[in-house]
């Protein structure tokens, strides 16, 4: 499994960058195997508050449809716009494109790091 030790991740298969006040979100290498060709993604809008363990959006690949939880709170940033037009490039690179960009954050819960994440995914 490909997980960088430079990344937080969250029990929702969710890796985190957190950058001063700011944090992107996407989906681990984990998540992507396991949903298949991602095929959709439907994102939140710029200004809307996300809060742990929440719903923010979903995915939708050929074998199924996940919501994405937040693994941490505050208001939305920035989201991928592109991955609306070409959602397949989370297949490709999962750690090579972000979801979301949250600022405001509150001090995360439950994040793990990548060793961490390692165990959580083998259980």
């Amino acid at each position: 499994m490909n997980n960088p030790t430079t990344l937080q991740y969250s029990q929702h298969h969710l890796w985190v960058l957190i950058e001063g006040e700011t944090a992107t979100v996407g989906i681990t290498d984990f998540a992507q195997k396991a949903l298949g060709d991602i095929v959709f993604i439907d994102l939140p809008k710029v200004g809307e508050h996300v809060i742990v363990g929440e719903i923010f959006g979903d995915i939708e690949s050929v074998k199924t449809v996940s919501d994405l939880i937040s693994p941490i709170s505050g208001v939305i940033a920035k989201v991928n716009e592109a991955l609306t037009d070409t959602p397949d490039d989370l297949n490709l690179s999962p750690y090579g494109h972000w979801v979301i960009k949250v600022s405001g954050l509150s001090t995360p819960k439950a994040l793990m790091d990548a060793a961490e994440y390692e165990i959580f995914c083998s259980d």
